[in-house]
């Protein structure tokens, strides 16, 4: 991506401080390798890719075997989330070590290896000639389980994200789902994070939840539509790091 002024305004923020107890391992989760590579390092390159001003990791599990895992990405910024309360309270953890001229923030997830540059700027570029406070990337699937879903009202708004969890009947059955990357406004992101609460659930904070408060406030809110659900596949187990490491190996097989 060529670099401009709009991406001097933007920092990164890479979600990475889980241990992922569905993996079966006491290996923080983006530790574990894809084709011999910690997974996070798939993560940190595509957002190194994006030339932004700044890129922060948010780590907790094992922080320090995360940090050596990408040392040779001099760059970085390191924040501990010591206690893993949901998304939103990591974000909440990342914002202090944004500088004061940063307009706009990416998220990205630690988990999330297959994730390319090209998608990210699309998201971004989309966000900015939107004029937005919040956009999603999202994707649809045949079978959602599992992921959160896009709620989308009659006037072709986004309203908000609901989590599996606390989905009902008719929001499960949506197969437009969130693949948990945006890019935001920082002064929007700001004051939104004060207000998420603990009413779900998992007990914890949910960065998704800044869509309805968008949305409650009449602020704009829009999706961009990934390609391909498999670029945003999450790993969250065993079975999922195979079909993520297949998937990039196919990649590399179509390139070559």
């Amino acid at each position: 991506m060529k670099n401009d002024k709009k991406n001097d305004r933007v920092a990164v923020i890479i979600l990475a401080a889980g241990l992922g107890t569905r993996m079966k391992s006491d290996r923080a989760k983006v530790l574990h390798e894809i084709n011999g590579i910690p997974m996070i390092r798939y993560v940190v390159e595509t957002a190194n890719a994006l030339k932004t001003e700044e890129i922060i990791i948010v780590i907790g599990h094992q922080a320090a075997q995360v940090q050596k895992a990408v040392a040779d990405h001099t760059r970085l910024k390191f924040v501990r989330q010591d206690r893993q309360l949901g998304t939103g309270h990591a974000v909440m953890c990342a914002l202090p070590k944004i500088p004061e001229q940063i307009e706009h923030v990416v998220i990205l997830c630690g988990d999330v290896p297959l994730l390319k540059p090209a998608t990210v700027t699309r998201l971004m570029t989309d966000h900015f000639i939107g004029k937005r406070d919040v956009t999603v990337l999202a994707v649809e699937v045949p079978d959602p389980t599992g992921y959160g879903r896009i709620i989308v009202g009659p006037d072709r708004k986004v309203s908000g994200i609901v989590e599996e969890a606390d989905a009902n009947e008719a929001e499960k059955a949506i197969r437009m789902v969130n693949a948990g990357i945006y890019c935001i406004d920082r002064e929007f992101l700001r004051r939104a994070l004060e207000k998420l609460r603990v009413n779900n659930a998992q007990g914890e904070f949910y960065l998704t939840d800044i869509v309805g408060i968008a949305h409650d406030q009449t602020r704009p809110v829009g999706v961009v539509l990934g390609d391909d659900p498999v670029e945003v596949s999450g790993v969250n187990n065993r079975s999922d790091l195979e079909n993520v490491e297949a998937a990039l190996q196919e990649r590399f097989r179509k390139i070559s």
